[in-house]
């Protein structure tokens, strides 16, 4: 994570044009890692930084910190490394006026760090102090790739074999096959994959968002669809914000990242939600739907969700057939995931369980000469 300039280069950046907000300041640095931030945070001048950390991690940092009579000396006496989760922490910290943490994963919330940080506003933040980032927010579109579609298809055709060395696979093709599907696809996507413009983005203010809310969110989406064509699925990616409180006379300034896929890569990249079976759509359809993504026991997220074209009423992401899909072990298919109604597509994804697809790779030349129709997507005739 420290070579992805992106991530680093926002963070140094959100820090040091608001170094008013941390000078003098003391800053907690929630899930340290390295310790990256808190360094940063210490150069910005921080009067003392508290560098949470629960991993073996928090040996490295001290080994650095330990040399501060030779390298690093702005860092001397100024951090102090506290190993453990911020939720156990034994010792008697004070509150701090600045809380800084990289508590994002996959589509924003992969990972369940959200929580801690949330937990670590809660506990011992100032009021009126500083949290960063301050928001962030999840894109979602629809794409087509036919090329990833067959791909997943020809690993579940294999459980279609009679006689493998003389073993009969077929009896687990549904069960591979909604397996294959829940997988959710990371990686970067050409965004002329995409059949419509993103839906309004879905907010999280980390300064106000509660540990509860984050527990089971229901992202809404609409998108009018701007070519014909088939729908394999939905992609999505996030943005983050850093905007500082006015302190004083000071406003400060906003700082952003976008990880969408016409921006620069970011080691989160961006990920896919296949649908078992495309969606038919013609340019012009609003496709109306909604994803709802509930907390597991993998530090992550059980997600199912339902896309309907051309139709105002769609199911109620709080009915009972979509709590049972988003079980983390279902024995059966769940009815309403297998329930099949027109221009209606369901699906039921295991945010923990993901592959990876690295095969797109922008090039100037081939993007110019990019025409709709090379990804079977039809424009409407004028």
């Amino acid at each position: 994570m420290l070579i992805d300039s992106v991530r680093t280069s926002t963070y140094q950046s959100a820090i040091m044009q608001n170094h008013h907000v941390f000078q003098d300041a003391l800053v907690m640095d929630v899930g340290a890692g390295s310790g990256v931030l808190s360094y940063f945070s210490a150069y910005a001048g921080a009067r003392h930084v508290y560098a949470v950390e629960a991993s073996n991690m928090a040996r490295r940092i001290r080994q650095l910190l330990a040399r501060t009579d030779t390298h690093n000396t702005f860092l001397k006496d100024r951090v102090t490394v506290v190993q453990s989760k911020v939720e156990d922490i034994k010792e008697e910290l004070p509150k701090v006026d600045v809380i800084i943490s990289e508590p994002i994963g996959v589509l924003l919330f992969h990972e369940r760090m959200l929580e801690s940080f949330v937990y670590a506003r809660d506990k011992y933040l100032k009021p009126g102090g500083t949290i960063f980032p301050s928001s962030g927010s999840i894109f979602l579109s629809p794409f087509t790739d036919a090329i990833l579609y067959t791909e997943t298809m020809t690993k579940v055709r294999f459980w279609e074999s009679t006689n493998f060395y003389g073993i009969d696979f077929s009896p687990l093709f549904d069960e591979a096959k909604d397996e294959y599907f829940a997988m959710p696809v990371v990686g970067h996507f050409d965004p002329k994959s995409l059949m419509a413009a993103p839906a309004a983005p879905y907010a999280m203010d980390f300064t106000t968002i509660t540990r509860e809310e984050l527990l089971d969110l229901v992202i809404p989406f609409e998108w009018t669809v701007s070519y014909t064509g088939l729908i394999h699925g939905i992609g999505g990616w996030f943005d983050l914000v850093f905007t500082p409180p006015p302190i004083g006379d000071e406003l400060g300034s906003t700082v952003s990242m976008s990880t969408a896929p016409n921006a620069a890569n970011t080691h989160w990249q961006q990920v896919r939600f296949l649908l078992t079976e495309p969606l038919a759509v013609n340019a012009g359809d609003v496709v109306r739907g909604w994803l709802r993504c509930r907390v597991n026991a993998m530090r992550s997220y059980m997600i199912a969700g339902e896309l309907v074209v051309n139709e105002t009423p769609i199911s109620d992401p709080a009915d009972a057939g979509v709590t049972e899909a988003l079980a983390l072990h279902v024995e059966e298919r769940p009815k309403w995931l297998a329930e099949r109604v027109g221009s209606r597509r369901r699906g039921r994804w295991m945010l923990h369980e993901q592959t990876y697809a690295y095969s797109y790779q922008p090039n100037a030349a081939t993007d110019a000469a990019f025409k709709p129709e090379f990804a079977c997507m039809y424009p409407p005739s004028n």
